[in-house]
């Protein structure tokens, strides 16, 4: 038999979980791994391309755009107008395409997938590479120094020299008296 003062307090802590908190955990475990492996095989053969979700030049677009709703929408954004046919068309033409480019990705079905709260890497390299420790903490940590009887952290001031606060701001003057511009004003009769 184990003492208990030889085990950690998380293991004692451990011990006296109830089985079902413990095998809850493992149920989340194998969860977790069971969603890790879904996402592995979704990734790992793309239903789509960037290709597909750009336009067809040769086909017909799905919703044209008159003249009329491309001035419209530019006096709306503040734009200017196309200062020629051509200009006019090829605007036409690629608002077109931004148009397919959104109603491919509208078909795309979301349904039981979480709303996105942030883009950042969660693999365990991106994890790894956004975890901050000490070796990235040591140029602040040199920075400081104890003090008082607490040795509560100061940061130590440094001076810092820079060509702007030695410019000579009077150096295109005319005419100057000390550190002041001097301004001639016209003289009234």
């Amino acid at each position: 038999m184990i003492s208990s003062s030889s085990i950690c307090f998380r293991c004692r802590a451990a011990v006296h979980r109830p089985v079902s908190q413990l095998v809850s955990f493992q149920h989340r475990k194998a969860a977790l791994s069971t969603k890790a492996s879904t996402a592995h095989k979704i990734l790992a053969q793309p239903t789509w391309s960037v290709r597909s979700l750009l336009a067809d030049s040769d086909a017909s677009p799905a919703e044209t755009i008159t003249s009329a709703q491309l001035h419209h929408l530019l006096k709306l954004s503040a734009l200017p107008l196309p200062k020629s046919e051509e200009e006019e068309a090829s605007m036409i033409a690629t608002l077109q395409s931004q148009l397919h480019f959104v109603k491919a990705v509208q078909r795309v079905d979301t349904t039981g997938l979480e709303p996105l709260q942030a883009i950042r890497d969660e693999t365990e390299g991106g994890r790894r590479e956004s975890a901050i420790g000490l070796d990235d903490l040591k140029e602040a940590l040199a920075k400081e120094t104890r003090v008082g009887h607490y040795k509560r952290p100061r940061r130590v001031k440094e001076k810092i020299e820079s060509e702007a606060e030695n410019w000579d701001a009077l150096s295109t003057a005319s005419k100057k008296a000390g550190k002041y511009f001097v301004v001639e004003s016209a003289k009234k009769p």
